[in-house]
């Protein structure tokens, strides 16, 4: 049977539920690929009570090996936050529906939920976003579409960061990528470890955040959509 088990976002996160199948899995994976994780294995490992943790990166996780493997023994995927925000878990399930693999989802709490600690009213999020890291001859700005469309509607923009993209560089790329589609940034918010003891969230002009240092990963980018007296009053509070 396989297991997709949400780790929440601390390493204290995952449910009573979650840390009971993992301890009777024959074999424990660890998604690494889709967020630089707050803490190490050797902590999560710990907490779990594991002797090994095996990490499973992009290539294995769309492999669907693991399916293979959940046909003959219990087998966890942990994931950092919530299990299904990824696509590429989405069809891990597809595929073991397919061909009759047994499986079970442990929600976890995300980001998609904490973007709230901002004051921001999660029901007036419009479409999420993705920044991919740029390449030399790759510089893919679909993200800011997605913001285009949000701002069509009034509605806040979450930007999910890709792993290894320190934020000066996401700033670059969020400026190039606005001065584009020619979208006006004014203040935007930068929530670091959201669900952590190291949480923090600063709400500054785009000026202001060029000369920000010492972020540290899993962070992301909201851009807020037209606000509620309320929401400015909850976020005016983090420009300190």
């Amino acid at each position: 049977m396989l297991y997709i088990i949400g780790l929440g976002l601390n390493v204290e996160g995952i449910s009573q539920e979650g840390l009971k199948l993992v301890k009777k899995c024959k074999k424990v994976y660890l998604e690494n690929y889709t967020i630089g994780f707050p803490y190490s294995d050797g902590e999560l490992r710990e907490k779990l009570g594991l002797k090994k943790i095996f990490l499973a990166d992009r290539d294995f996780v769309e492999s669907e090996k693991i399916i293979d493997e959940a046909m003959r023994l219990d087998v966890a995927l942990l994931v950092y936050g919530s299990p299904l925000t990824a696509t590429t878990h989405i069809s891990l399930i597809n595929e073991a529906k397919r061909i009759g693999v047994r499986y079970k989802i442990i929600y976890g709490a995300s980001i998609i939920d904490a973007v709230a600690i901002t004051g921001l009213q999660l029901y007036k999020f419009g479409k999420i976003a993705s920044m991919p890291s740029w390449k030399k001859n790759f510089t893919p700005d679909s993200f800011m579409e997605v913001v285009k469309e949000n701002n069509s509607i009034n509605a806040h923009s979450l930007i999910l960061i890709d792993i290894g993209l320190n934020f000066q560089d996401a700033l670059k790329q969020l400026e190039e990528s606005a001065k584009k589609h020619k979208i006006q940034l004014n203040r935007i918010i930068l929530c670091q470890n959201l669900g952590t003891k190291q949480e923090k969230i600063h709400y500054k002009t785009i000026r202001e955040f060029e000369e920000f240092s010492g972020v540290k990963e899993p962070y992301c980018i909201i851009i807020p959509g037209k606000m509620h007296f309320m929401e400015k009053e909850i976020l005016e509070l983090f420009e300190k």
